[in-house]
């Protein structure tokens, strides 16, 4: 089976290197490209929230494979598969993050808390609905905490 996927937006902010921590200063734009009419924003500002589904386009093909590894490299962690972490070295390369709309003007959305790089490729946008949150309680591992701790803080 084959897939094929084109960018309806791409990134532009001031991040151009995937670090791993001090994303909330970041103010990123996302702007639709050429063949996505406008009319396809109209509505945003009635949610304060959205899903971005992007292409890690500059993740080397030799990283996107499942791998068996310790969180963020790091020896202290324990090691655990591709599915059981959100690194950038996944197989299709899809990243995933919930950003909050601050404003929208034309083409172009700008949002915050969004872990993307400069030239992203955008591949979806979707309102976050509190009818899809989830049900029951979330439960993580405790050492998400540790690696966590500074990726949105300055």
């Amino acid at each position: 089976m084959e897939i094929k996927l084109r960018p309806i937006a791409y990134v532009q902010n001031d991040r151009k290197e995937a670090i791993d921590d001090n994303w909330e200063p970041i103010i990123s734009i996302i702007e639709l490209a050429e063949d996505i009419p406008e009319t396809a924003l109209e509505g945003m500002e009635g949610f304060s929230h959205f899903e971005i589904i992007f292409y890690m386009n500059q993740v080397k093909d030799e990283k996107a494979v499942p791998q068996y590894r310790h969180p963020r490299n790091n020896p202290n962690l324990p090691k655990l598969g591709t599915f059981a972490q959100r690194n950038k070295s996944r197989p299709n390369k899809l990243g995933l993050t919930t950003v909050e709309l601050i404003k929208r003007e034309g083409k172009r959305i700008w949002v915050k808390y969004l872990d993307a790089i400069h030239g992203t490729p955008v591949l979806d946008i979707k309102p976050v609905l509190k009818a899809f949150e989830p049900k029951s309680s979330i439960r993580q591992a405790a050492w998400v905490d540790e690696i966590m701790d500074k990726y949105w803080s300055s």
